[in-house]
C-alpha cells in the first residue's frame, strides 16, 4: 500500500469518528438531560430514522470519497458492502435487543434506570466492536483459512438460532445466571438498589448493586451477539474500514432502537428466523471458495448485488411474514 492510500484511509477514519463522538455526543448526552428518560414508540420511532437516515447518508458519502481513477466500479462496490454490511448488522442489533428486554424483565429493571445502562452499553459495546474488529481483521490477514472457521461457525449459529425454541414458561433465576457468580466473586455485591447506581457504600464498604450486574449481562450478551455479527460482515468485505463503519453506526441509537422494538415487538416476531437464514447464506458464501478448490473448480464468488438482495429480501420478508401476527395481537390487545 503506498503512502497516498494510507493518508486517504487516514483521513476517511478520522472523519468517521467524528462523526461518531458526535453522534454519541447528541444521543446518550443531550437527549439524557430530559426529565423523562423514557421515550414514546413514536418518538422513539422519529429517533430512529434519524440514525437509519445519517446511517445511509454515510453510504453516499463512501460512494462520492472512496474512488479510485484505476477502478471506476470500487465507490459503487463499497458502498453497496456497507449496506449489506449495515443491514446485516442492524438486523443482528434488533435481535440483540431482544435479550435486553428478557434481561431488563427478569431483573425487575425500572423504565428509568433502562436508558442510563443502555448508554454505557452502548459506550462498551462501540470499544468492545472496535477491539474485536481490529482483532479479527488482524487475524485474517495472518491467516487467510480463518474465514473458513468463520463460515462453519455461522452455519452451526445459523442451524441453531433457526430450531431453537423460547420457553415462555422457563423460570430465571438470576442467582444462577453464570455471569451473576463470576461477578459474585470479582466483585462483592449488594442486593441493594439506588436508583441509577451501579455502586453503593454500606456499612463503610464500596458494593456493586444490581444494576451494575444487569449492566456486565448487557455487555457480556453484546460480545457473544459481537461473535456472530462480525465474523459475518467479514464474509461481506474483508476492508476493515467497511466492516468498522457498519458496525458502528448500527449499534448507535440503540436506545431509541431499543423503546421502538418495546412496543411493536410483534413486528419481529420472526425476524429472529430471517437472520438465522441470512447467517446460513454468509456461512455458506464464506466457504464457497473452499469447495472451489477442494473440487477443483473455477473460484465460485457471489457478487455483492446478489448478497445485498438476498439480506434486504430476507429481512422484508420476516417483517412481513410478522405482520398477521402483529394486527392480530393487536386487534386481541395482547404483546409480547
Amino acid at each position: 500500500m503506498n503512502l497516498a492510500n494510507i493518508n486517504h484511509e487516514l483521513i476517511l477514519f478520522i472523519l468517521f469518528n467524528i462523526i461518531i463522538v458526535t453522534m454519541l455526543a447528541i444521543d446518550l448526552g443531550l437527549l439524557s438531560k430530559s426529565s423523562n428518560h423514557t421515550m414514546s414508540v413514536k418518538r422513539a420511532g422519529v429517533w430512529t430514522m434519524i440514525w437509519v437516515t445519517i446511517s445511509f447518508l454515510f453510504a453516499t458519502f463512501i460512494y462520492y470519497y472512496d474512488t479510485d481513477p484505476t477502478n471506476p466500479d470500487l465507490g459503487k462496490t463499497k458502498t453497496m458492502e456497507y449496506i449489506a454490511g449495515y443491514l446485516l448488522e442492524y438486523s443482528l442489533s434488533i435481535d440483540n435487543l431482544f435479550v435486553f428486554i428478557m434481561i431488563f424483565q427478569k431483573f425487575k429493571v425500572g423504565q428509568r434506570e433502562q436508558p442510563d445502562i443502555l448508554k454505557w452499553g452502548i459506550i462498551g459495546a462501540v470499544i468492545l466492536r472496535a477491539i474485536m474488529i481490529l482483532a479479527g481483521a488482524t487475524l485474517i490477514a495472518q491467516f487467510t483459512w480463518i474465514l473458513y472457521v468463520f463460515g462453519v461457525f455461522l452455519v452451526y449459529t445459523a442451524i441453531k438460532m433457526f430450531v431453537h425454541k423460547e420457553d415462555e414458561n422457563e423460570i430465571f433465576i438470576p442467582e444462577e445466571h453464570f455471569v451473576f457468580r463470576v461477578i459474585k466473586k470479582i466483585v462483592p455485591l449488594s442486593t441493594r438498589s439506588e436508583e441509577g447506581k451501579f455502586f453503593i457504600i454500606e456499612n463503610g464498604r464500596r458494593l456493586a448493586t444490581p444494576l451494575f450486574v444487569v449492566l456486565v449481562m448487557i455487555e457480556t450478551s453484546d460480545v457473544m451477539f459481537a461473535l456472530d455479527s462480525i465474523p459475518a460482515v467479514f464474509s461481506i468485505t474483508q476492508d476493515p474500514f467497511i466492516v468498522y463503519t457498519s458496525n458502528i453506526f448500527a449499534i448507535l441509537g440503540l436506545r431509541s432502537l431499543y423503546f421502538m422494538i418495546s412496543g411493536i415487538m410483534d413486528l419481529f416476531v420472526y425476524l429472529k428466523h430471517g437472520v438465522a437464514i441470512i447467517l446460513a447464506f454468509v456461512g455458506f458464501k464464506m466457504l464457497l471458495p473452499l469447495y472451489g478448490e477442494l473440487m477443483k473448480v473455477e473460484k465460485i464468488h457471489i457478487d455483492i448485488r446478489v448478497s445485498l438482495a438476498v439480506i434486504i429480501i430476507l429481512l422484508i420478508g420476516s417483517v412481513l411474514v410478522s405482520l398477521p401476527e402483529y394486527f392480530k395481537n393487536k386487534k386481541t390487545g395482547v404483546s409480547k
